[in-house]
């Protein structure tokens, strides 16, 4: 899977709701990806995991989760849940970024990071996504779509724990995403070259 494969504004989804969900798919994918990658493989996979989820849940935050506060009773309790649980597994990413697929505690960290994610994930489906079909349109569904795809497409591409508001994402995200993307480039340059 490359990184052209994941581009949000790529995928065909026109249901908001469809399009998180073959994400979620697609991220379990990734993580078999990275686990049966051999060690030559393993950084280049786990950096297209890394960018899904960053851009994933930056998406989320920003467009989908303001949403279900305003639209869904108990809203807030919801999604203040799944603000948590990001975080949390925001906080691991971003460790397992820093020291790289060759730390010793690499592979029990993305043990870790699996479980915490696909609950996450299963979570979102079961107490977010299931309020939302019934609370929404299919116009107000087409038109998050279309929003969670530009937000991806602008978001960054590293985790940056500790800006899970949509306040946050926009304050914060257009400068990170800048430095995320140029420090991609650099390593794809710098890894070429080794």
């Amino acid at each position: 899977m490359t990184t052209q494969q994941t581009a949000p504004e790529a995928m065909e989804e026109k249901d908001v709701l469809a399009l998180l969900v073959h994400q979620h798919g697609m991220i379990r994918d990734m993580f078999d990806e990275v686990e049966r990658a051999p060690a030559s493989e393993r950084a280049e996979a786990f950096q297209r995991l890394v960018r899904m989820l960053a851009v994933h849940e930056a998406a989320e935050e920003e467009i989908v989760h303001p949403y279900a506060r305003r639209k869904m009773d108990g809203g807030d309790a919801v999604v203040d849940d799944r603000i948590t649980e990001e975080n949390e597994a925001k906080q691991l990413l971003m460790h397992m970024d820093q020291a790289g697929v060759d730390a010793p505690d690499f592979a029990e960290n993305l043990a870790k990071l699996r479980t915490s994610v696909l609950e996450h994930a299963r979570s979102e489906e079961r107490y977010e996504f299931s309020k939302l079909q019934a609370h929404t349109t299919e116009a107000e569904r087409r038109a998050l779509a279309a929003g969670v795809k530009a937000a991806e497409a602008m978001a960054p591409t590293h985790p940056h724990p500790g800006v899970e508001s949509a306040t946050k994402n926009v304050l914060v995200g257009t400068p990170a995403a800048m430095m995320d993307r140029v420090r991609d480039v650099i390593r794809r340059a710098i890894g070429k070259k080794d």
